[in-house]
């Protein structure tokens, strides 16, 4: 079985991945569970990461969330 080894550096972070998860899999139609085929769990893992990167790009580049600079 394979063991978990990432850790939350933030406080908080961890219920707020866990929302963003779950809000993805309801948009992809995806019952997270372990009958659920890993292209499909995958499918909400990428989609996760492709948007903390674009959060993250958009933050170090100094644009708020309407594209405004601050």
């Amino acid at each position: 079985m394979a063991r978990n080894s990432n850790r939350v550096l933030v406080n908080g972070a961890e219920n707020a991945l866990d929302r963003m998860k779950y809000e993805i899999a309801n948009e992809f139609g995806v019952n997270l569970s372990g009958d659920t085929p890993s292209r499909m769990n995958g499918s909400v893992g990428g989609e996760m990461t492709k948007r903390l990167v674009a959060f993250a790009e958009q933050s170090m580049s100094g644009m708020g969330t309407m594209g405004m600079r601050r």
